[in-house]
């Protein structure tokens, strides 16, 4: 499924804040690579250093020490504005809380980004929302919206621009076991559909095991890497 290129190359990454006690240690000299149209499932206890470390793979946040390359960029190279231009063209985001704009209809919301872009959104936009189920709720916002069907329209946002990476965060938290079994099945199709390369935060081990690849944080730190069973094989 992967190219021969990683899409992630991580070294000796650690983040430390200053705090009443002194420094706490968050992230704790994490060293890994996943190959670009791989799935990884990032996990461990609440307060392990998942998310941190989610963001620090998407630039959101910067590291006290070591380098993260995303798509062959060191990311950390990059100003502010820099990380900014690359997440745009590159990447997508699905978040447990969904992040819709709550002003802007389905459909708006899914063809924000490509008019950011500058390109051509109402049919890409449409489509793809047609291919989660939502055909029949474009003009609907997200207020009148379930928690399913408002995570299918967070899916559709993040892969109406073909992203070369999909970062997500819990993307079933919020929803009950079948529903969220549906967006994850969703997610998987879409995934292997256009090649993305997929890293996930998630305390689900049955969803984990979808990923080709799993890494398990305690404390801050990776303690172990372990291949799942992949979702093509899985099903």
């Amino acid at each position: 499924m992967g190219a021969e290129i990683n899409a992630i190359e991580v070294t000796q990454l650690s983040k430390r804040v200053q705090d009443a006690a002194g420094v706490l240690t968050i992230l704790d000299d994490i060293t890994f690579s996943l190959r670009a149209g791989d799935s990884l499932a990032i996990t461990g206890a609440s307060g392990s250093g998942k998310s941190t470390l989610l963001g620090l793979l998407a630039g959101l946040d910067t590291p006290t020490a070591g380098q993260v390359n995303l798509l062959g960029q060191s990311i950390f190279a990059l100003d502010e504005d820099g990380r900014a231009a690359l997440r745009a063209k590159n990447i997508g985001f699905v978040f447990q809380s969904f992040h819709l704009l709550p002003n802007l209809s389905a459909l708006e919301n899914v063809m924000l980004p490509l008019e950011l872009a500058g390109r051509e959104a109402l049919g890409p936009a449409t489509a793809l929302l047609q291919q989660v189920g939502l055909g029949e709720r474009l003009h609907h916002f997200p207020s009148t919206l379930s928690g399913g069907e408002q995570q299918r329209v967070s899916l559709a946002r993040a892969f109406v621009q073909q992203p070369s990476v999909l970062f997500a965060d819990e993307p079933t938290g919020s929803l009950d076991e079948v529903t969220g079994g549906k967006i994850i099945d969703l997610m998987f199709e879409f995934q292997r559909m256009q090649q993305t390369t997929l890293v996930l935060v998630t305390h689900d081990p049955k969803l984990a095991s979808r990923c080709e690849r799993q890494l398990v944080m305690q404390g801050g730190r990776l303690v172990r890497s372990s291949v799942g069973h992949a979702d093509s094989q899985a099903r």
